[in-house]
Parts: structure tokens; sequence; C-alpha cells
């Protein structure tokens, strides 16, 4: 077995935990947020997106971005080995030099796929109705 494949599975298992620990009451926004994660890393860099999250997660309307952070904050500490006493965010912003910061970017980008497939897979659009009930021609 390869050392990726090994650290894929690493990923994989750890994404998983954090998807199936998601209660029903959150589970259509912790969905909308990691389908768009990869890409908003992508598109606005890891340090933005990160303090996009921590503002988001606030009070308690803000629960599903901050499991969302959190679920990203473990696998960070586990993966690039920085100071347990910081977040991602801190250790960007004030510790990591633009290798670090590459090399956290590229692995939470690879983190967060697995995220957004496990949340399409196992979570449910609460409230949302099925095709073939909104369709009546479905029928």
């Amino acid at each position: 077995m390869s050392a990726q494949r090994t650290l894929e599975q690493e990923r994989a298992k750890h994404a998983w935990s954090h998807v199936r620990g998601v209660p029903t009451s959150l589970q259509k926004e912790f969905k909308s947020i990691t389908n768009s994660l990869p890409a908003d890393i992508q598109a606005n860099g890891l340090g933005q997106t990160l303090a996009f999250l921590k503002a988001k997660s606030k009070g308690e309307k803000g629960e599903a971005h901050k499991r969302v952070l959190e679920a990203v904050n473990d696998w960070a500490r586990q993966r690039l080995r920085f100071d347990h006493s910081q977040d991602l965010l801190t250790w960007i912003t004030q510790t990591a030099n633009s290798e670090d910061y590459r090399h956290a970017t590229a692995e939470v980008i690879a983190y967060a796929i697995w995220l957004k497939r496990f949340a399409e897979a196992e979570l449910a659009d609460t409230g949302a109705k099925s095709d073939d009930q909104s369709n009546p021609k479905a029928k």
C-alpha cells in the first residue's frame, strides 16, 4: 500500500467521523458549506476562507460553520503539526512561511474534498422536497 493511499484513507476516516457527527438540524447547512469549501479556498485563499468561517461561526446560527471550522482545524493540527494551542488561521497568519502556507492550502483542499463528498453522500437536505414530490409530471 502506498503512502499516498494511506494519507487519503486517513483524510477520509477523519472527514467521515466529522460528517457522521453532524446533527440532523445542521445537516442542510453543513452540506451547503462543505459543498463550496474547496472552491472557496481556491478562489479566495485559505486565510480568507478560514476567517469567513470563523466570523460566521459566532452565535447559535453559526453552529454549522463552527463544525466545519473545527473539522478543518482538527485535521490541520494532526497533519501539519503546528502548536496545538493555535488554530490554523492563527498559525498561517503568525507563524507559517510561504511554503508552509502553500502546503497547508493543498492539504486543507484535499481534506475539504472528502468533507464535501461525505456530506453529499450522507447528509439530508432537511426541509427540501425530493424531485418526485416537487415535480408532479415525474409520477
